[in-house]
């Protein structure tokens, strides 16, 4: 048993050593080719145009979205002051 494990672990070892130097290039290669399938070149003027529609789109709500934010702060601060009024118009002290 000493005999054989001492020829096929270095045996082992340098299967794993030309695995990893001829892998490595080749898993590097395959992956470059798959992307540049996937990748399908430049996009098309109505892919732009529909991108460009959204992005419009998305800047109108953020707009409206601080308009609801700000009319919010407002109504807040409103309420509040309406509230410290009440508090301190009563006479009593906190």
């Amino acid at each position: 048993m000493g005999d054989a494990a001492s020829v096929l672990v270095p045996l082992g070892g340098m299967f794993m050593i030309v695995a990893i130097v001829l892998g490595i290039p080749m898993v590097r290669l395959m992956s470059k080719r798959m992307d540049a399938r996937l990748s399908g070149g430049p996009p098309s003027s109505d892919t732009t145009a529909r991108l460009e529609r959204i992005e419009h789109a998305i800047d109108a709500m953020a707009v409206e979205v601080e308009r609801i934010a700000e009319g919010q702060r407002f109504t807040t601060k409103l309420l509040s002051e309406r509230s410290g009024d009440r508090i301190g118009g009563a006479g009593n002290t906190i």
